[in-house]
């Protein structure tokens, strides 16, 4: 079996702002990288900021990665924490400039569909026997909760308020399991889960940006998310995405840190 690539999509928050997130697939493997935004100015690792940096560097390691998934995954760690001593250019402030980011991969192995993720990416399976979740099934609730708490309207104006700086720096000081420049860490922090596959199977990764549409937004269930993506693809789901942002800019109805994140997903049929 092999993974054919139907549709895949990507867009930045915002035009003038680098998109840090990084979509692929290869005939055995796929995946998605969610880059956490930077809170401060770029110097770490030069002129680019750390999310985009840590982005562009996994995407290349999982380009060139093969076999299992776990093999693929550690490849990956390694290759970014290799590349990441070639091009550190200074000590991090703290360990909030350090470059991190969510991540989900799948791969096919014999008869099962392997997933490994950290983070908050999603990854969607519709097979005949239903629709599923093969990452933990997504709530926003706390982060929602953090967002209110800053005050009406925090989001509208970006990461970048002071006080949503101050918060989300805070927050990284706390351990937590993300892909990073340490491969130690990123391996003890991966999880993996399995499940059967047949060929017509369905596989979509995203990013939490567009998956927003169900555990944000509650647009649709997964079941309704499938049956639009199958009937109107995945443009006409970032149409959907972000009007509703547009609509609840000031990010009163629903409380945020972004007006719009990034927002990634890939859609596959297994073969």
């Amino acid at each position: 079996m092999h993974f054919d690539l139907i549709q895949s999509l990507s867009l930045a928050g915002k035009p003038e702002v680098p998109n840090d997130d990084r979509i692929g697939c290869a005939d055995q493997h796929a995946w998605v990288i969610d880059g956490a935004t930077d809170l401060g100015p770029p110097g770490l690792l030069g002129e680019r900021g750390g999310a985009a940096w840590l982005a562009a560097a996994a995407q290349r390691a999982f380009h060139g990665a093969s076999g299992a998934l776990q093999q693929v995954c550690e490849s990956v760690f390694v290759a970014v924490a290799t590349d990441y001593a070639q091009a550190q250019r200074r000590e991090p402030v703290a360990a909030w400039e350090l470059p991190r980011a969510a991540f989900a991969a799948v791969a096919l192995e014999g008869a099962e569909l392997s997933c490994a993720y950290m983070g908050d990416c999603v990854v969607l399976h519709r097979s005949a026997q239903g629709i599923g979740f093969l990452t933990p099934e997504p709530d926003r609730e706390a982060e929602r909760a953090e967002a209110a708490a800053l005050g009406p309207g925090t989001g509208a104006f970006g990461v970048r308020t002071p006080a949503v700086v101050a918060d989300r720096r805070a927050a990284r000081e706390r351990p937590k399991a993300v892909l990073s420049i340490d491969a130690q860490q990123a391996r003890d922090g991966t999880r993996y889960v399995r499940s059967a596959v047949s060929v017509g199977d369905e596989v979509i990764l995203m990013s939490d940006g567009f998956a927003a549409l169900f555990d944000t937004y509650d647009v649709y269930d997964p079941a309704g998310f499938i049956a639009q993506l199958e009937a109107h693809g995945l443009a006409a789901l970032a149409q959907t995405l972000r009007a509703i942002e547009q609509e609840d800019a000031a990010c009163l109805r629903y409380p945020r840190f972004k007006a719009s994140d990034d927002a990634s997903a890939i859609w596959l049929r297994v073969a």
